[in-house]
């Protein structure tokens, strides 16, 4: 009898034949449900969250509400039993100034099915004579056909400059309004006040990477490896914009033209 009694509420025959060996040891099972003594009643829950909650402190943690309260000589539960029922209540979440986290939707995948449908565009660096000063190479490529359709050297980097190497493209290729999406990381000359407004006025849609991820534009990362590691890249810095123009240029026909032929 008793080893179904047990088994109908889930308890070990040894253990109540330990409890009836010794009933002043009482359950000290480990998975046990305890009720502490000295646990804080309904209404003493209530009263912690009615001084927690007006507006002087709505915006405190516990850690900083007890030492405001032990000052005026008023203590109602510890800091660890306030964190623990605000905890319960939902009630330390957003308690600080800071603006509440906001929800991040997936990007919508970009597919291209032609040329002149999906751009990638990024600026690398390229040395030159002065240690510490570089040429920034403005890059710009078809995503569907991996052609370069523009690039430009300049001496600094800015969306005024990107801009206008994005003006000069959609003129070249008769980029009509609605037909290209841009795509590019966040640096400060992508995300620029004047290449925003550039692409606007051309009908281009811009296309971000997400925030912290370094292998979100992996085709011009990859077209600038593949610059980089020419035979014929020059291992000493380029003199000046011209010399660097001209074998931007050299590569520039090279990858679009006679690539293709190997």
């Amino acid at each position: 009898m008793p080893d179904r009694a047990c088994a109908a509420i889930t308890l070990s025959e040894r253990t109540l034949q330990r409890w009836q060996r010794d009933q002043s040891s009482g359950d000290q099972r480990p998975m046990r449900e305890q009720m502490p003594k000295n646990k804080l009643s309904v209404l003493e829950r209530e009263r912690l969250l009615t001084v927690v909650n007006p507006e002087e402190f709505g915006s405190l943690p516990p850690s900083q509400i007890v030492p405001i309260l032990a000052d005026r000589g008023k203590y109602i539960a510890s800091k660890s039993t306030r964190y623990r029922i605000m905890r319960a209540e939902n009630q330390l979440r957003y308690r600080g100034a800071e603006r509440p986290a906001q929800r991040r939707y997936k990007p919508r995948a970009l597919c291209a099915t032609a040329p002149n449908q999906l751009f990638s565009w990024d600026i690398t660096y390229l040395p030159t004579p002065v240690k510490g000063i570089y040429f920034y190479l403005y890059l710009f490529m078809d995503i569907f056909s991996r052609k370069i359709v523009g690039w430009q050297i300049y001496d600094a980097g800015s969306s005024d400059l990107a801009g206008e190497v994005m003006r000069d493209i959609c003129a070249r290729e008769a980029i009509v309004p609605n037909q290209v999406v841009l795509h590019s990381d966040n640096g400060s000359p992508m995300k620029g006040a004047t290449m925003l407004a550039t692409l606007q006025a051309l009908g281009v849609a811009p296309s971000f990477s997400r925030p912290a991820v370094s292998n979100d534009n992996p085709f011009s990362e990859s077209l600038f490896k593949t610059l980089k590691y020419r035979p014929a890249y020059p291992c000493q810095a380029f003199e000046n914009l011209l010399t660097a123009r001209q074998w931007v240029s050299t590569f520039v026909q090279w990858y679009n033209y006679e690539r293709s032929q190997f």
